[in-house]
């Protein structure tokens, strides 16, 4: 079959059943099956709304000051989508950009995974959206909710996908609009300064060489914090859902206890790092990017002091963007791809930590 070794052995055997029988077919399940596939990020993009909020127009709607926020998380500016536009808005854009960087077209993708927990409805979620409005043929689409962590655990999925021959190429996106549900009242202050709106995508296809990949990815849960960052209602538990006294005490909006966040990020997230080293046989040194959820300064410093991973060497961008929860680590990568600090031949981990509690890494050599 002319281009068998282009499309996923799923497709290959879609297309005409008979090909399990080929030579072609079994050629590529053989280094499945010895596990010479690997999954490489071969795209990256990033979309980040155009409307720019400094701390100085948050002073003007609620008790704070640019001061305050700087010192406290580092942000100096966030953006905000504008009313109608969606996380799978968001998330489309960034997809043409990492789909183009990779030299692909968009009918070449044969799986989309997305992160978000702010999708644009109740359900569905926003995976299914980007696939309608990206003209794509009726594909999977996975929804991924592991908010901050949501990426990683999404590029965990595509790699298992690519590795076991399921796929050959899968759009990972992850986006968010969180401006739109945020509490600006001084009870909420706290956590709405920290929030920006953007998305991030790249694009994982399969390699059967050895010099670069995904090397391996680390996940971990602990849902006996769930009540320290979350968004309690709305609950299908309720009956009804939406009740005038939840609107009331503002128990739609989310809500964080920012001293154990604080506290379990600065040492889960190195902890994580730890680990994807130790996997891999690697030393600290051996690092040439790390890549930290972007969810206050303080704790990025934090954690590479934690590593003794030199400043040079982190990605930090939360003083433009502020925290973009699922799509603050793709955002950070494709920036560091366009302005030259990942290279060829680089070694990079990410990391990140978040609600649920959820925390995660990554080891890729680029």
């Amino acid at each position: 079959m002319p281009g068998a070794k282009n499309i996923s052995l799923q497709t290959y055997l879609f297309v005409n059943p008979k090909n399990f029988e080929s030579n072609i077919f079994k050629e590529e399940k053989i280094k499945y099956i010895l596990g010479e596939m690997k999954a490489i990020i071969t795209g990256t993009g990033s979309y980040l709304p155009p409307r720019v909020v400094t701390n100085f127009d948050l002073e003007k709607i609620m008790n704070t000051s640019d001061e305050w926020i700087r010192q406290r998380t580092g942000i100096v500016e966030r953006r905000y989508a504008d009313p109608g536009i969606g996380s799978s808005d968001l998330a489309t854009e960034a997809a043409k950009r990492a789909i183009e960087s990779a030299g692909l077209k968009p009918a070449d993708i044969e799986f989309i995974i997305a992160a978000t927990l702010s999708p644009d409805h109740y359900f569905p979620g926003i995976g299914v959206l980007v696939q309608a409005k990206l003209g794509l043929a009726p594909i999977g689409a996975l929804d991924i909710r592991n908010q901050c962590s949501g990426f990683i655990y999404g590029l965990s999925v595509a790699d298992q996908y690519i590795r076991a021959g399921t796929f050959r190429r899968i759009l990972l996106v992850a986006a968010e609009v969180q401006s739109s549900n945020l509490d600006y009242s001084d009870a909420g202050r706290d956590m709405a300064v920290l929030f920006g709106d953007g998305a991030g995508a790249v694009v994982v296809e399969a390699y059967d060489g050895q010099d670069r990949g995904i090397l391996s990815t680390h996940l971990f849960a602990d849902g006996r914090y769930v009540s320290d960052l979350w968004m309690e209602k709305p609950s299908p538990r309720d009956k009804p859902v939406f009740r005038e006294n939840f609107i009331r005490e503002g128990r739609y909006f989310p809500r964080m206890e920012g001293r154990s966040v604080f506290k379990n990020a600065c040492e889960k997230m190195p902890e994580a790092v730890r680990i994807a080293l130790a996997q891999n046989n690697l030393r600290v040194e051996d690092v040439d990017v790390l890549i930290p959820h972007q969810a206050n300064e303080r704790i990025t410093q934090m954690v590479a002091k934690s590593l003794n991973v030199p400043a040079e060497k982190v990605i930090s961008n939360i003083d433009r963007y502020g925290n973009t929860t699922a799509a603050s680590i793709p955002i950070a990568l494709d920036e560091a791809c366009r302005n030259g600090k990942i290279k060829s031949g680089s070694l990079i981990i990410l990391t990140a930590f978040g609600s649920g509690y959820t925390w995660a890494s990554a080891v890729i050599r680029w």
